[in-house]
């Protein structure tokens, strides 16, 4: 009969303390410990000694004390402002989705875990929770939780809505580019009566792309038709473009849905409408829902780059929680339009671009 503990499987290495490894390798605690720690001063063989008996025993350190004694968690609280006021999950978006998934791993490569954090939540709620950092992705106008964390000093990664103050990074997309880009392709391909469809929160992105569709409308002396949702999910968005395209009067020529829903979805409501895409209506959706490339026809999609986001705004508050830096940091990243069939021209009779030359449009090349 030995005490050696046993060895193999989860359970029993939940049961090996460090003195096992001691024992197992002849060695005192002490430098056991200092061998798995990369510190102290042994020879080589010691320290490979040391870890190979805590290998063949299945040893593990103690993550949450070892954290604790150098003074962190590790631990970056998480949420989605944009959903404070709204019921849905923000897992159900496919950008949320990406943008935290990507959030998330890129973290934890520095050796950070996210805490998933509801929208309503205040300081009484995380206060008490050891976070290193915040995330706020897509907060709302003067979000109450943005204010908390900084008051609080904790280092924050959010929009570009918190530029220049101490302790903040932001990383955003250039939402002006974006939309000339998308609204240019759409003139080019002959259309002269864009529509946008938007969500109905307010945030610094979607009062960034009203502004722009607005300046843009009036440098092409078109009227602005612009529809807010009655709330986030494919549901909404789909009812805001059934309302659209049943309204009185001259519909319009082309459609950009920046409200996030399925391309398929959209398409559909279109498609119920009596319209054919693009022959009687170019289609554009901001969206990173795959399934876009998959329908009949294709559906052109704008790309806002949740990964990239994530990753940049990851690696500034690796920087800030590394340096100790309160200086506020920021970045922009590119969008992507990945063009097809939809915001095509058919250039046949009645098409988008015979319209657009029958009502004596120019045509305009890009801004």
């Amino acid at each position: 009969m030995t005490d050696t503990p046993r060895r193999g499987g989860p359970a029993a290495a939940l049961r090996i303390r460090l003195v096992d490894v001691a024992r197992e390798a002849g060695l005192s605690k002490t430098t056991v410990s200092a061998a798995l720690n990369g510190t102290g001063r042994m020879s080589d063989a010691v320290r490979e000694r040391a870890r190979e008996a805590a290998r063949r025993l299945g040893y593990r350190p103690n993550a949450t004390a070892r954290l604790l004694r150098a003074g962190h968690a590790r631990l970056i609280g998480y949420v989605v402002g944009e959903f404070a006021n709204e019921p849905g999950s923000y897992m159900s978006s496919p950008y949320f989705a990406q943008l935290t998934s990507a959030t998330a791993t890129a973290a934890l490569r520095h050796g950070y875990a996210l805490v998933l954090l509801p929208a309503r939540c205040g300081p009484e709620e995380w206060a008490d929770l050891p976070l290193d950092a915040a995330i706020v992705a897509d907060p709302l106008d003067d979000d109450p939780l943005v204010e908390d964390f900084v008051a609080a000093g904790i280092p924050l990664f959010t929009d570009r809505s918190v530029e220049g103050r101490p302790g903040t990074h932001w990383v955003d997309v250039d939402a002006d580019a974006a939309v000339r880009e998308v609204l240019d392709h759409l003139r080019e391909q002959g259309a002269r009566r864009p529509a946008v469809v938007l969500p109905g929160t307010v945030t610094r992105f979607h009062r960034a792309v009203t502004d722009s569709y607005r300046r843009w409308c009036g440098g092409h002396g078109t009227p602005p038709r612009l529809v807010h949702t009655g709330g986030p999910g494919d549901g909404a968005v789909v009812a805001a473009v059934e309302d659209l395209l049943a309204g009185p009067g001259t519909g319009p020529d082309a459609l950009f849905v920046l409200a996030e829903a399925s391309p398929p979805l959209v398409l559909d409501a279109v498609h119920r409408a009596g319209l054919r895409v693009p022959e009687d209506l170019l289609l554009v959706c901001a969206s990173e829902d795959a399934s876009a490339a998959h329908t009949h026809p294709p559906v052109t999609t704008l790309s806002l780059r949740p990964a990239l986001i994530a990753e940049k705004g990851i690696e500034l508050l690796m920087a800030a929680l590394e340096s100790g830096s309160r200086e506020p940091t920021g970045a922009v990243v590119p969008t992507r339009l990945e063009l097809r069939a939809s915001s095509l021209a058919a250039r046949g009779p009645g098409g988008p671009a015979a319209r657009g030359r029958a009502a004596g449009g120019d045509r305009a090349g890009r801004a």
